[in-house]
């Protein structure tokens, strides 16, 4: 008897997306003190409503804010299988918005609208997606929207590519 060899999920390629589709991301992360500390250290970000609890006590919030360059992060990163997995180049982020904050301990999750397609008028291996993107808490908390621009592979140059 032989034995059957599926190449895992690939992720989409331009053909594969249509203006209008909703894509529910997969999974879901949970943001802690130490993502939150190591962040916002690492890209020094010196407010310390980030990392200094009795500061942050003291402050609109009450409690330590998750920087939200990190959600950005956390958010887009939750999009990348479904989305730009085959992303020759991320082309850009516009018109972010926090409508809600995060605070360590909640949990993200993200879904995306494809809002634009076109092929590359300079590039014929890839295509142009649109998206707008929302991250959400287990609330269900909308805590960031954006729009997204992404230079994604069509099937047939990325199976030349490997």
């Amino acid at each position: 008897m032989g034995t059957t060899v599926e190449r895992d999920w690939e992720g989409r390629f331009f053909e594969d997306f249509q203006e209008g589709v909703t894509y529910e991301h997969a999974g879901g992360r949970t943001v802690d003190g130490t993502d939150n500390a190591w962040f916002t250290l690492l890209t020094n970000n010196t407010n310390e409503i980030h990392y200094n609890s009795h500061y942050a006590e003291t402050g609109l919030y009450g409690k330590r804010l998750v920087n939200s360059c990190l959600t950005l992060a956390i958010v887009t990163g939750l999009s990348v299988p479904g989305l730009s997995r085959n992303a020759a180049a991320n082309l850009g982020w516009d018109d972010v918005r926090l409508p809600a904050p995060v605070f360590e301990g909640d949990t993200l999750r993200a879904r995306s609208t494809v809002t634009g397609l076109r092929p590359s008028r300079s590039r014929p291996e890839v295509g142009i997606v649109q998206v707008s993107t929302e991250g959400y808490k287990q609330d269900g908390t909308v805590v960031i929207t954006f729009d997204r621009t992404i230079m994604v592979y069509r099937r047939d140059a990325q199976a030349a590519r490997r």
